[in-house]
């Protein structure tokens, strides 16, 4: 088991259209010997969607990760000077996540659990789903890709024509991206070919 033994933070935010794609991956990381605790932005709190309830999004997460979730800043303050997380993952990382850690904005949970974990040294992986990582926000894309301690899982256009802005992790690449990020090292090729989806 490749991450046997290791603390890793899971932080959800609201790519709503992404959620259902992501819970397999909380599931695998756990197989691979992490023990997982969810951290839950504001949005995936607080909004429904024809994609689900926040408690229905909740109960998923905490049922996967085999944890009950992190959900006010105050209960992520504690992660940096206890050292709770050898690792963070954001997965789904939507573009306003994406913005406010370039800019470190810090006021949701997963902000915080993020600075927590970047403040002891470890890594944060992102796992973007955003339609305008090549437009307004590619500038903070391009910030993210140079800087320290952050690592992202290989992403890739999901649907050129009708989304031309649009970049979506490759989920299936989640905990080679991590294991990588665990050593140190960026997986390589960032950019893939990703599988088209439909517009959703």
């Amino acid at each position: 088991m490749r991450l046997a033994g290791k603390r890793i933070a899971w932080g959800v935010t609201g790519s709503h259209c992404s959620l259902e794609e992501v819970l397999p991956q909380v599931r695998q990381v756990r197989e691979e010997g992490a023990e997982v605790t969810p951290v839950f932005s504001n949005s995936v709190q607080t909004t429904a969607t024809r994609f689900g309830t926040p408690q229905q999004w909740l109960d998923a997460f905490a049922q996967a990760a085999g944890h009950p979730p992190i959900t006010r800043i105050e209960e992520a303050e504690p992660i940096g000077p206890k050292r709770l997380f050898d690792a963070m993952i954001i997965s789904p990382c939507t573009g306003n996540t994406l913005a406010k850690l370039a800019l470190a904005v810090n006021d949701t949970p997963v902000l915080m659990a993020a600075k927590a974990v970047i403040r002891n040294g470890g890594p944060v992986v992102l796992a973007i789903s955003t339609n305008d990582a090549l437009g307004a926000n590619a500038k903070n894309l391009g910030l993210l890709l140079n800087a320290k301690n952050i690592y992202f899982v290989p992403f890739g256009q999901d649907n050129p024509e009708q989304k031309p802005n649009s970049l979506v992790a490759e989920w299936e690449l989640t905990i080679d991206a991590l294991v990588a990020a665990l050593s140190g090292r960026q997986l390589q090729p960032v950019l893939v070919a990703r599988q088209q989806r439909a517009v959703r």
